[in-house]
């Protein structure tokens, strides 16, 4: 699969009680829950997807998510279709599909289920099964089968589909009050921001009278002080929620900046 960096068709199978984590958006992505539970949350609103449940997740989105295998026991199991700007290129110049650009749209949307989605998904399940590799041919015909799919059953979702406009310049202050929480790199800042990296740590200087940097670390830990004396949330949910990825650093910059480690905070 040396032409294709990254498989456009990914399966996601655990066996743990739970994972967590968080990740950026890079593709538009088409998926199906097979079993268990996905809880994805964005800058906005949190969605839950159950067995048998379809989703839409736009580029360029982050998002924080729990896979949880089924209660009675077994598998996490999904399936999804990224569906590459390469891809959507190439399909929108052979077929004459072009975007209105609307905006407005929530990063995740939820897919009412039909015949057509699950016809679709069960079609991969002889590769998944076998455990072998897509040809990159065939992958590239599931993908636009999957773009015809959609555009038949949920048309709007052409001005998503379509719409190859890098992110724009867009309000600091707003965005990352809305982000902060997101464990990312300052580079994914700037770019969803519509900004170089120099302009992003230039900008957000003149806004905030500081670096990114030590923003980004006072505000993590000004909402997890929050969190845990005011909502009383353990602390073993809270650093990680706010963009902290180690236990014991988080409670060191806590102690520095509040006195007292997180566990004492009453």
């Amino acid at each position: 699969m040396s032409q294709i960096e990254k498989p456009m068709i990914s399966y996601s199978c655990y066996f743990t009680r739970s994972r967590e984590g968080e990740q950026f958006v890079p593709e538009h992505t088409f998926s199906y829950q097979i079993s268990g539970t996905l809880t994805i949350t964005d800058a906005t609103a949190t969605s839950v997807f159950n067995e048998g449940d379809f989703r839409f997740v736009k580029r360029n989105s982050l998002v924080k998510y729990i896979k949880q295998p089924p209660t009675t026991g077994g598998e996490f199991k999904s399936v999804s279709i990224y569906l590459t700007q390469e891809a959507l290129r190439s399909f929108c110049i052979a077929n004459g599909y072009a975007s209105t650009h609307q905006l407005g749209t929530p990063s995740i949307i939820t897919l009412q289920s039909n015949n057509l989605y699950k016809s679709f998904m069960d079609s991969l399940s002889p590769y998944r099964d076998a455990g072998t590799e897509v040809l990159p041919q065939l992958q590239k015909l599931k993908v636009n089968e999957a773009i015809l799919i959609l555009l038949q059953t949920k048309p709007e979702l052409a001005d998503i589909l379509f719409d190859f406009n890098e992110p724009g310049k867009i309000d600091l202050e707003s965005f990352m009050e809305k982000n902060f929480h997101f464990n990312v790199q300052m580079k994914r800042f700037a770019y969803l921001t519509g900004r170089s990296l120099a302009t992003f740590k230039r900008d957000f200087e003149k806004k905030f009278n500081t670096t990114p940097g030590k923003w980004l670390l006072n505000r993590r830990l000004k909402e997890a002080y929050f969190q845990i004396k005011e909502k009383g949330r353990p602390v073993s949910e809270v650093y990680l929620d706010v963009g902290f990825e180690d236990l014991s650093h988080f409670s060191f910059a806590f102690k520095n900046k509040f006195g007292k480690p997180p566990s004492k905070i009453a």
